[in-house]
């Protein structure tokens, strides 16, 4: 008897702000990432469905569906929550790359599951799935440089000259990450990538 492989395994969803003026601010970690393991894997993410820019792509032989939101952060939930029903995916196979404030610059981390922690894009995914157990890959932007600094100025803005060195490395082990929780996991992700 033969089974019918799904046509998506898993949703791959980065998160950022749609257009030019947001391209490389901190908020955008997560559409970087998805734009180094698209270029990685030979596809274009420039289908539009779910109100996102979408490319079918197999990592390890598993097909996913690589998503960058188009509703901006706040709204990331109504394009995941979308595809999700579209494709009978699971929320333990919906894997959301975001920044995170509270890690350094650099670091990665990758949890099977949490709280959005402050972050609007995950507060949205978590409301449009109705649960955080979806798996995360996070990259460190840098806490605020001093409490009275506005959040929303601080994650629109730019990494410095600096950071940007130290960010470059840690996009391309957050693809990893992606490709590692797709084929292992994601406790053999975390405990490869954690600590990065």
């Amino acid at each position: 008897m033969f089974f019918k492989k799904p046509a998506v395994e898993w949703l791959i969803v980065g998160l950022g702000n749609p257009g030019a003026n947001y391209e490389r601010t901190r908020h955008n970690a997560g559409f970087r990432v998805l734009a180094l393991l698209a270029d990685r894997l030979h596809v274009k993410i420039d289908r539009v469905r779910f109100r996102a820019k979408t490319a079918r792509a197999e990592i390890e032989g598993h097909p996913v569906l690589l998503m960058m939101p188009q509703t901006y952060m706040n709204a990331s939930g109504l394009s995941v929550s979308e595809a999700a029903s579209f494709y009978k995916i699971p929320r333990e196979r919906v894997l959301v790359i975001s920044d995170d404030i509270d890690l350094p610059v650099g670091k990665l981390r990758v949890r099977r599951e949490g709280s959005a922690g402050g972050h609007n894009g995950l507060k949205s995914i978590t409301s449009s799935l109705g649960g955080q157990n979806y798996p995360r890959v996070k990259l460190g932007v840098g806490a605020k440089p001093h409490p009275d600094y506005e959040l929303a100025d601080w994650v629109l803005g730019r990494l410095s000259a600096q950071e940007e060195k130290v960010f470059a490395d840690v996009l391309g082990h957050a693809a990893d990450a992606v490709c590692a929780i797709v084929r292992d996991g994601t406790d053999k992700a975390m405990a490869k990538f954690n600590g990065m």
